[in-house]
């Protein structure tokens, strides 16, 4: 591979069950390699606060050297690291197969994943991943929870902040009675027959998030997909393991792809697609999951049946084309290219896919909302990541478009708490929504 080609970069698997992975001096030892690397190229200073830590602790030390920092100074760089990946994908020019082997977002998930086996995960960091737990006892008594956890209830926010690190500021999600899983089997919507995709077939997999806390998005999904004439169901065995990977928690991880796989297995031999919502969950399903666990038929068979909802949207549209029903929006979307959707390495589908709404409007926002999971809601963390966010901000304001969309709901929700900030009174109020709820507007479904 010649440095800065073209090719897709490769990844090593996550030997995580080698004892000499959580060494602590082998890993000390790996960081200075790369990190020697990154000194002497800094291409990815401004991708996040992870790049300025790691150089103005080189540029502060006597010899102007990596070899004068302390190893101890390097957990500073680690907790910075969203795993956004964007380094590895657009920025790295050293990036696998490459000699010299640059994975820097997997190397920030050694030293997490080491620090997890010896520390454990602090109590609440881990409260904070139980997504399945928290989102089954938020929705059991959702009025209660949305009231304790609603932005300006200073009653609440001022303990959560005080006991459980959450920044008091920061918008949080919201939770429904009723799942999505639930409503889907409900009111199940009726397949279209005269669609060119008829005799296509597929699942969605609700994810934590829409299954929880924003249902609309899995309705508009399940209403596009029907209106394609998919033979759609709805199903949700658990969480992706996205938030237990971000704190290192391999294991973990590791148990929860076997069993998601193995429950979507049946499915995946019934030649149906598996549909998810959220970028992180694909980027989980169809890449972290087979390098963590190697061995398993299942987990290799659903990384190769998994969509993102773009990108299976799109792929209608190419091969058989869309239903007929799609009408303009007028006034137009700033659309905000998540993280995890470009480091599925599959192209802007979420922009493709909104192209195909006649006349549209669209202004790309591809820069980092600085939310990155539950790390931009953290005290510790959130008035960085408001700052980080202020150009991203900026750049969807500035595009005055009616409709302010992003792939992450997460990162969607952050932007839209961004727009507060601004000097404009009319920018002041903007709701963000998922690209496939745009979608399901020009169709009529919204």
């Amino acid at each position: 591979m010649r440095e800065g080609s073209l090719e897709a970069p490769t990844r090593n698997v996550i030997d995580w069950t080698n004892p000499e992975y959580i060494d602590t001096e082998k890993i000390d030892v790996e960081m200075r390699r790369q990190f020697d690397i990154c000194h002497g190229c800094r291409r990815c200073f401004n991708l996040c606060d992870s790049f300025p830590r790691l150089f103005d602790l080189i540029d502060s030390a006597e010899d102007d050297e990596l070899e004068g920092v302390k190893s101890g100074d390097f957990k500073q760089v680690v907790d910075a690291c969203t795993l956004c990946d964007m380094c590895f994908l657009t920025k790295c020019p050293y990036v696998p197969p490459h000699e010299f082997n640059i994975d820097f977002p997997h190397l920030m998930l050694r030293y997490r994943a080491a620090e997890q086996v010896k520390q454990g995960t602090p109590f609440f960091d881990k409260q904070l991943t139980e997504t399945d737990r928290n989102g089954k006892l938020g929705g059991l008594a959702s009025g209660l929870t949305n009231w304790a956890t609603k932005r300006g209830n200073t009653l609440t926010r001022r303990a959560m902040e005080k006991i459980a690190g959450v920044h008091r500021d920061a918008e949080l999600p919201k939770f429904h009675g009723k799942t999505f899983a639930a409503m889907s089997k409900q009111s199940p919507p009726g397949i279209n027959p005269e669609a060119p995709a008829y005799g296509r077939k597929a699942i969605i997999f609700a994810t934590c998030f829409a299954n929880y806390n924003n249902p609309g998005i899995g309705e508009a999904a399940l209403s596009v997909i029907a209106k394609n004439g998919i033979d759609v169901e709805v199903s949700y065995p658990g969480c992706c393991g996205m938030p237990q990977l971000e704190q290192g928690d391999l294991a973990r991880v590791a148990e929860q792809a076997k069993k998601v796989a193995a429950e979507l297995r049946p499915y995946i031999d019934q030649n149906r697609s598996i549909i998810t919502l959220v970028p992180s969950c694909a980027l989980m399903m169809k890449f972290e999951w087979p390098l963590i666990v190697t061995d398993d038929d299942n987990v290799k068979a659903l990384a190769k049946a998994t969509y993102d909802i773009t990108e299976y949207i799109v792929d209608i549209a190419n091969r058989e084309g869309m239903a007929k029903g799609l009408s303009p929006l007028p006034g137009g979307v700033a659309l905000h290219l998540a993280c995890h959707a470009r480091a599925q390495n599959m192209g802007p589908k979420a922009a493709e896919m909104l192209r195909l709404i006649p006349e549209v409007d669209i202004t790309i926002v591809e820069r980092c909302s600085s939310h990155g999971g539950t790390w931009g809601i953290k005290k510790k963390n959130f008035e960085f990541a408001t700052k980080f966010a202020r150009q991203t901000v900026r750049k969807a304001a500035n595009a005055k478009k009616l409709y302010l969309a992003s792939e992450c709901p997460l990162a969607g929700k952050h932007l839209a708490q961004g727009f507060e900030n601004l000097a404009d009174p009319e920018q002041k109020t903007v709701q963000s929504l998922h690209p496939i709820q745009i979608l399901a507007k020009s169709y009529g479904f919204e």
